[in-house]
């Protein structure tokens, strides 16, 4: 009897000795910016433990249309975008869960919100090759001049939620004058060339000598690899570009949601951002490339600048004939 017992204690326990473990659900990302940085982002978070991820990654434009083209039926857990108004327009349609990771304790008070943290910060400048036989600029105004006649490319603001800040950055600046820049850039034969991996292609391959408004970052890894180019932030100043990562009030996975922005947040997390040459968010991770306080960054009315989007784009397209 002894012995009976034993063995039907041991076939009930078997089922749970073996049972594999639940399957995590996998995380559904919608990222703006490199293929690389989601790439290390997902690989380091499932090392710590986290889900599988499915990822679409594209440009903030196209990020925010599928957004808008699933509203009935949304399939995003967290959006990592490239335009800090577009984190705020979210929000504002209380589409977004509050949710801040503790790490966010060490990112500055301009990076986050109760609903969105910064991931990484890039700047603009001017992307120069410093093999096309050009001058070396300093100046935005530099690429009007004759040296840099059908040498120019600009990414497009509508494509590039970055690039729309720049503009609306120098428009605070310099007001009109502004345009007359825009205007100066046309005559010289400057072309909009698309998104900004698009804008910066031909001056990689030497077609073109500079990118007026180049995500730095992009160009930064590039030198790293021995392209001859060079970044270059005008004295007179540029903008930064927060990359907010949020988690949406619709999520099916908010659990791993906030488990994948802790990470993000980690000290693991911010050390792979600073590797691609992206400024970490947290203010205690050093980072590999100039930094917000060696810039000039000029400032702006982002919700004044965000409620004139239309008309601004619509002027840049009358100015650059696109």
């Amino acid at each position: 009897m002894p012995a009976r017992r034993h063995l039907l204690l041991s076939a009930l326990a078997a089922p749970a000795l073996i049972a594999p473990a639940r399957a995590q659900a996998p995380l559904t990302i919608y990222t703006a910016g490199p293929q690389n940085l989601i790439d290390s982002l997902v690989s380091g978070f499932r090392a710590a433990g986290g889900p599988a991820a499915n990822v679409f990654q594209a440009t903030t434009g196209r990020v925010m249309a599928r957004l808008e083209a699933e509203r009935a039926n949304p399939i995003a857990d967290v959006v990592i975008s490239a335009s800090w108004s577009s984190a705020r327009d979210l929000k504002a349609q209380n589409l977004l869960l509050p949710y801040l990771p503790a790490a966010a304790a060490a990112v500055p008070p301009a990076l986050k919100d109760g609903h969105y943290v910064a991931q990484a910060v890039s700047g603009l400048g001017i992307v120069w090759n410093s093999r096309s036989g050009t001058p070396r600029p300093a100046e935005w105004d530099d690429l009007a001049r004759p040296e840099f006649r059908n040498l120019v490319t600009l990414p497009d603001p509508a494509q590039s939620g970055s690039n729309f800040d720049l503009i609306a950055g120098l428009l605070a600046a310099r007001g009109d004058a502004a345009w007359e820049l825009f205007a100066a850039l046309r005559r010289n034969g400057a072309i909009v060339a698309g998104a900004n991996q698009q804008a910066l292609n031909p001056v990689l391959q030497g077609a073109k000598a500079a990118v007026f408004g180049a995500v730095d970052y992009i160009a930064l890894e590039a030198r790293a690899r021995g392209e001859s180019v060079e970044v270059i932030f005008p004295a007179s100043g540029t903008v930064i570009a927060p990359r907010p990562a949020m988690i949406l009030a619709s999520s099916r996975n908010q659990e791993a949601a906030r488990r994948f922005l802790d990470y993000m947040l980690s000290d693991d997390g911010q050390r792979r951002i600073a590797r691609l040459f992206l400024m970490p968010s947290r203010a205690d991770i050093p980072a590999e490339r100039p930094t917000i306080a060696e810039l000039r960054v000029l400032g702006f009315d982002e919700t004044a600048a965000e409620a004139r989007r239309a008309d601004i784009l619509a002027r840049f397209r009358q100015v650059m004939g696109v």
